[in-house]
């Protein structure tokens, strides 16, 4: 996947790691990029095209016209901060569920057949190290990032025959307005789009964007495994 001349489409365009994406492709030589948010008038980026984009919406999801695509990047995501048996669990899983679950899995089969119109292109799926293991305050957001890392392999498979690469990113704390209230070493956004982006030229089916992601998951050999252990 060649970033310079691609027209990319990423999902919470409007701050953090989706505003850091958006910035790092046009520096890189993207010829447009689609900076979506459920407020375009949040997208203050200039250089980009900003869209309207609710990726629980499946119906407003099909209804782009963004014919031009070759690049997905499924960015937007929640972070309730809960566990399940809490009064709140139930509600805070089936949201984190809907938007880090349900929203990538629309878009790409949205995009899927335009991806294949356009040469193949390719995806990416922002994940997470709580992909692997899952802490007390935030399981149900590790339940729907472990989801979202299952369907971003089954979708490799199934979209290999088309030529369209699909990218998982697994990061642990990054500097962004989610986990603000957390107090943890975090990644700087744009040195985690840096790495990113040259994983996609690579052709790289996964990247380990921290020294957290890469620990957790040399841990899930480890015998007991990481995701074993009491927290």
């Amino acid at each position: 996947m060649k970033i310079k001349d691609s027209v990319a489409l990423v999902t919470g365009a409007n701050r953090g790691l989706g505003l850091a994406f958006a910035q790092a492709l046009l520096a890189a030589g993207a010829r447009k990029v689609y900076a979506a948010a459920r407020d375009p008038a949040s997208v203050k980026q200039a250089g980009v095209t900003p869209i309207r984009l609710d990726v629980t919406n499946a119906a407003e999801i099909e209804t782009k016209q963004l014919g031009d695509v070759t690049l997905l990047i499924n960015n937007a995501g929640i972070f309730r901060g809960g566990a399940f048996l809490t009064p709140d669990g139930l509600a805070n899983v089936r949201a984190e569920f809907e938007t880090n679950f349900f929203g990538p899995v629309q878009t790409s089969l949205a995009f899927a057949p335009i991806l294949k119109k356009n040469g193949g292109g390719a995806i990416v799926n922002v994940l997470s190290a709580l992909s692997w293991v899952s802490l007390p305050s935030s399981s149900t957001y590790s339940a729907s990032k472990a989801a979202a890392w299952s369907m971003s392999n089954g979708l490799r498979n199934e979209l290999r025959g088309q030529g369209t690469q699909v990218l998982a990113l697994h990061v642990g704390y990054m500097d962004t307005d989610m986990v603000r209230h957390i107090t943890a070493p975090k990644s700087k956004p744009a040195d985690v789009v840096r790495q990113t982006l040259d994983a996609l030229e690579a052709g790289r089916d996964e990247i380990l964007a921290d020294e957290i992601s890469r620990n957790v998951k040399q841990g899930l050999s480890a015998e007991p495994g990481v995701y074993l252990a009491a927290r």
